[in-house]
């Protein structure tokens, strides 16, 4: 039980720095500004309205914190890869 909490922890933990990363890269990208910028912007308001719906149906169907928490994670990591790509 308590390997749990600890997991789950250690994962909200990584979310919280890996979102950071991705926030850093995106507000450089729309700090340049141009074509690339405005597509990153309405992008990330589209896919946080879109994991927030994802979120709210896995919690609703009986989803784990656990199990949300690292949905989120694989969404900030395909992110963080995207980004990093581009420059």
């Amino acid at each position: 039980m308590l390997f749990g909490w600890w997991k789950a922890g250690l994962d909200m933990a990584m979310l919280g720095f890996e979102a950071q990363g991705v926030i850093a890269q995106r507000m450089a990208m729309l700090a340049m500004g141009g074509p690339a910028a405005q597509l990153e912007a309405q992008r990330m308001v589209t896919e946080k309205v879109m994991a927030a719906g994802e979120a709210a149906l896995m919690v609703a169907s009986g989803a784990s914190n656990g199990r949300v928490i690292r949905h989120y994670r694989r969404k900030v990591q395909a992110n963080a890869k995207r980004l990093g790509r581009r420059g």
